[in-house]
């Protein structure tokens, strides 16, 4: 009896039963965390979730004199639209291989890069390197993407001066080009995130054990060996997880910078979903269709999300959720 009783004991003192007011101590003690993360909160409900609410006008012809429960009721009549468009597998197609593109390209050079900088022992040459390559991170899209236009301009940039005074080449428009396109917006957008992206990956290998470092140096491992069997292993949960939120954005990526690269030359394959909904949107005020096309947006990208996870926990036992 008397071990039968110690043992009830113990059990309510681990799990102890929640009393009424126990969320009201907490608070009241940890007042100050509560009042850090209020911001971001507010910030959360006010512009992610209340417009929600107006989400409904991709399933009605939206008056804005009549307002969202007064305009007419019109099921998917906007998405069929949108299904029917002439362009609308071309841009999926953009939309996708751009950012497929765009993710593959850019997370293989940061992994790189970080690889690269974690392999350097000298700290005051490696502060400076780090130093320099997140200063592109700061530049505005708007002036990047101007300095990428002078660089290619067909008679005055660096580009094309290179070529014909090197290699007595003609003038070229590449960003006329619908081919370039990819690559160009693709590889500024690369440089100018290059050292940005990679921090994440720095401080990763910043937790690899150094203990199993030595261990591996004492069996004669090289560089390159050292980096495929302990780093890489110990830093592929975090890169896991990256491709996966990554993912979450397939289809609403890179807006600001194809927008501002994009002329009426190489429409064929900088038109994504993200500029054909703005000059719907904005430009044309079709707001109904252009919120239809959000939220097929939105959806897919839910959808993505949890197969990739998925996928991710099943092969690896490494998952969002």
């Amino acid at each position: 009896m008397k071990g039968s009783s110690s043992k009830k004991q113990l059990t309510t003192q681990s799990y102890p039963v929640p009393r009424k007011g126990t969320f009201v101590k907490i608070f009241r003690k940890n007042y100050q965390f509560y009042l850090l993360i209020l911001p971001a909160v507010l910030f959360t409900f006010i512009f992610s979730y209340i417009p929600m609410y107006g989400a409904q006008i991709a399933f009605r012809d939206f008056n804005p004199g009549l307002g969202y429960l007064g305009s007419e009721w019109v099921w998917f009549k906007h998405f069929l639209r949108f299904f029917r468009e002439p362009t609308f597998w071309r841009l999926i197609k953009n939309t996708v291989t751009l950012n497929l593109y765009l993710h593959i390209f850019t997370t293989s050079l940061e992994l790189i890069f970080a690889l690269m900088l974690n392999e350097v022992y000298n700290k005051h040459f490696k502060k400076t390197v780090q130093m320099i390559t997140y200063m592109p991170h700061f530049i505005s899209t708007v002036a990047m993407c101007g300095m990428i236009l002078l660089f290619l301009h067909r008679e005055t940039g660096v580009i094309n001066l290179i070529g014909i005074n090197l290699f007595g080449t003609e003038g070229y428009n590449f960003i006329a080009d619908p081919h370039w396109f990819k690559s160009i917006y693709v590889i500024s957008l690369a440089w100018q995130n290059l050292g940005w992206g990679s921090i994440i990956f720095v401080a990763a290998l910043s937790g690899v054990s150094q203990e199993i470092v030595e261990a591996a140096t004492i069996d004669g491992v090289n560089r390159f060996q050292k980096i495929w069997y302990v780093d890489l292993p110990t830093i592929l949960p975090t890169l896991i997880i990256l491709v996966v939120l990554q993912m979450g954005s397939l289809l609403s990526g890179g807006f600001d910078a194809i927008l501002l690269l994009q002329n009426s030359l190489n429409l064929e394959s900088s038109e994504v979903l993200a500029t054909f909904v703005y000059k719907l949107g904005i430009t044309n005020a079709q707001f109904s269709y252009s919120t239809a096309i959000g939220l097929f947006n939105s959806v897919i990208n839910v959808i993505f999300l949890i197969i990739v996870n998925k996928a991710a926990d099943r092969l690896t036992d490494t998952s969002l959720w």
